[in-house]
């Protein structure tokens, strides 16, 4: 066995691979950026080496910088877990000509399966059914246009090189072609500098399967069954679930060999996953499959895999890299029970699932029989704008699918997180979609369901604003009481004081300005004889119990109601932002990150909805768009600007106050 590795990654990744290589007596070595100087996985390694910024290409994405720590750490082995470098060749090729030990695949592999065009040119030689389309090197924008209407739209215009539905778009008519393009150039561009795409069929009812595959340095190669990753929002997954509903044995075993062949084809070692599209609209068969694309590396959703087999799969890269053969033939596997996996983001379900940054005040797991959580961050950490929003992966395994979706919902619901939006209540509420449990569902299951799953804005929220209000002028009344001196208060005081509410006639009632989720609300604070409180006017507060959980941040009070959470800020008038206040011609950054494209210029006629700009942020473009009709007034940043959440960034003259 290898008797040390550094793992050149992050987050929940670095933490799983160090549990395993510590459990394997291997000395772990962590490599960081600024922005995770203080992260879990630093303090779980061995050792921990600073490589750079806080951005990824100055920082992760440095080939001879984790390198350089490896050779002066003495190294045996870097594990690239997912993401980052996990699949570019010149980095196993590095490791190589090092004397270390990558725990992947070899480089000729990598590339072979790095590029879809030539990876899908290659599995169709080896047998391997792919789905129809223009896989080749021409880029001219006519040319993939006229090869769209030659392939019939719907069309999906996918990156050569990378994955995680990034560069990926989904084109519906022509009209459309141009500007999805462009865009997803760009997202390819930026996260995996190779703007080349490819155009293929976009099958309608798709499911999204894949084939978990493992192989040696002595020739052999098996599958470990499959996974189902067809709940996807934008391309990315959100929940992944093992075995696939409705799968037959006969479908399963052809994809096996499909998978198997695919992985002889370029000479595979370790873990690799092929990813197949498959038509699900007569259930699924086994002529209806496409070879994707294979990923050279770990996915995200492995542990469903390794609940239902009971291997674990880091250990097993590592036996294979360190040169042993798999233990164990195709004959001797066999499917436990079913597994599935959902993946806890910091993001806005309300607001598009824009990213979600900021401090995690409070974040506590929901625990039971047949749960797993694999996470990367902790209560008091924070999530930055600069990688992957994942808070954590949670996961059940159970006798039975509806087994596995129960404990599943329970554990997401007995779970906490404030801070960042999250998409908590997005995920139980998937789990407990009926048409889900029934495995009637495909790629396109979310978008159909959007409203129904709740991922739309929901307006203000009384009783939990109201909850939140009420705990801050208690707070601030324990202040005020904690800061005076009790002499002053039974001595001087003489037995009168502010929080008793006294007032000579009535209730005594006050005006409460508060900030509610960034925005201005007037409440009316209230005092009885059972003590303060809140309500506001037009808004009724619902009587009865309510289920909110409050956790106190800095300047505010989180309110939780089933994974919902509302900010409640008391109004400080000289704290007032003019630069961010709202009007209705100002655009602002919804996130943090980049602006990666200005398509306006001062002094430009708009209409409502046209395209003014791009913001990146998690190699993700997010498209903005003009909120009225007018004029271009003002431009106050330029592209390639880092810009922060709420920043100004485009100010238009609304029609109606421009004449």
């Amino acid at each position: 066995m290898l008797d040390s590795v550094l793992i050149a990654n992050r987050g929940e990744i670095a933490c799983r691979i160090i549990r395993t290589a510590r459990r394997l007596g291997m000395r772990t070595i962590a490599v960081y950026s600024d922005a995770d100087a203080d992260a879990m996985f630093v303090h779980m390694a061995d050792e921990a080496h600073r490589i750079g910024p806080a951005p990824a290409a100055e920082s992760y994405l440095l080939v001879d910088r984790i390198i350089a720590v490896a050779r002066k750490t003495g190294a045996a082995a870097i594990h690239p877990g997912y993401g980052f470098l996990s699949e570019r060749a010149e980095f196993a090729e590095a490791c190589a000509a090092n004397g270390i030990v990558f725990v992947g695949p070899p480089a000729s592999a990598i590339r072979a399966m790095g590029l879809k065009d030539a990876a899908k040119a290659l599995v169709e030689k080896a047998g391997v059914p792919v789905v129809p389309g223009y896989h080749g090197s021409r880029q001219e924008p006519d040319f993939l246009r006229q090869k769209a209407y030659e392939i019939g739209y719907p069309v999906l215009i996918k990156a050569v090189a990378g994955g995680g539905g990034k560069g990926m778009k989904r084109v519906d008519k022509v009209a459309d072609f141009d500007a999805a393009l462009a865009s997803a150039q760009r997202e390819a561009q930026s996260a995996f500098g190779d703007p080349r795409v490819l155009v293929e069929k976009y099958v309608l009812s798709p499911r999204h399967i894949e084939i978990q595959i493992f192989a040696d340095t002595h020739g052999n190669v098996v599958h470990l069954f499959e996974r189902d990753c067809s709940l996807q929002r934008r391309h990315q997954k959100v929940i992944e679930e093992a075995p696939a509903p409705g799968m037959t044995e006969e479908m399963r075993a052809a994809m096996g060999r499909a998978a198997t062949e695919a992985a002889r084809a370029v000479g595979y070692v370790g873990a690799g996953t092929v990813e197949f599209i498959a038509d699900g609209r007569e259930g699924l068969r086994p002529d209806r499959f496409y070879f994707m694309e294979m990923n050279t590396r770990l996915q995200v959703e492995h542990p469903v895999t390794e609940a239902i087999t009971g291997l674990d799969l880091v250990e097993l890269q590592f036996r294979v890299a360190a040169g042993e053969a798999l233990p164990f033939t195709q004959e001797d596997l066999a499917i436990d029970g079913h597994a599935v996996e959902a993946r806890l983001y910091a993001e806005d379900p309300e607001k598009g699932f824009l990213p979600s940054t900021g401090k995690l005040w409070a974040l506590d797991f929901g625990e039971g029989e047949g749960i797993r959580i694999d996470t990367g961050v902790a209560a008091g950490d924070t999530v930055t704008p600069f990688y992957d929003p994942m808070i954590a992966k949670v996961i059940a395994h159970a006798p039975t699918r509806a087994e596995a979706l129960d404990r599943l919902a329970g554990a997401l619901g007995a779970t906490t997180v404030a801070g960042p939006k999250t998409n908590l209540a997005f995920l139980k509420a998937l789990c407990g979609a009926s048409e889900f449990r029934e495995g009637r569902f495909d790629t396109g299951f979310i978008d159909r369901n959007i409203e129904a799953l709740g991922a739309v804005p929901r307006g203000f929220d009384p009783a939990a604003a109201a909850a939140g209000a009420l705990a801050l002028v208690n707070r601030e009344s324990e202040r005020i009481a904690f800061s005076s001196s009790s002499s002053l208060r039974d001595e001087e005081a003489g037995g009168w004081w502010v929080d008793d509410g006294f007032q000579l006639v009535g209730k005594r009632r006050t005006g409460l300005p508060l900030i509610v989720e960034g925005e201005r609300v007037e409440a009316v604070l209230e005092y009885g004889p059972e003590g303060p409180a809140v309500s506001f006017p037009g808004h009724p507060v619902p009587e009865g119990e309510h289920d909110l959980t409050l956790v106190e941040a800095e300047d505010a009070m989180l309110v939780l109601a089933s994974g919902r959470q509302t900010s409640v800020r008391l109004y400080d008038p000289f704290a007032v932002d003019l630069e961010h206040m709202d009007g209705d011609g100002l655009v602002k950054a919804p996130m943090h990150g980049k602006l990666v494209a200005v398509f306006v210029a001062v002094g430009d006629a708009v209409e409502k909805g046209d395209r003014l700009a791009v913001v990146e942020a998690m190699k993700m473009e997010h498209v903005l768009v003009a909120p009225c009709a007018g004029t271009v007034t003002e431009i106050a940043a330029e592209p390639g600007a880092q810009v922060g959440e709420g920043a100004r960034l485009i100010v238009i003259a609304a029609e109606e106050a421009a004449t």
